[in-house]
């Protein structure tokens, strides 16, 4: 299975493709519809359970549900509720 990680691994590391052109989108408790988005070029660091906003924010990839890179969806998983 390919996990949040693994995608964003490979557009920062792979020759050709860049992490600043993605679009993550991620569950937030308390933001409209219990949803934010973040660009990649706002990532500052991916470690091994999170990935790091520039403001030191840590966001825990299981709360990833979607990925666009480029307009299209490069990873997509059911979108929990907030209440799950």
């Amino acid at each position: 299975m390919v996990t949040p990680r693994d995608v964003l691994n490979r557009l920062k590391w792979k020759e050709g493709e860049s992490i600043d052109e993605a679009l993550i989108f991620y569950i937030h408790r308390g933001a409209p519809g219990d949803s934010k988005a973040v660009s990649g070029a706002d990532i500052a660091a991916l470690e091994g359970f999170c990935f790091e906003l520039g403001t030191g924010a840590c966001i825990p990839y299981h709360r990833v549900y979607k990925i666009t890179y480029r307009g299209k969806t490069v990873f997509e998983r059911y979108k929990k509720r907030a209440d799950e």
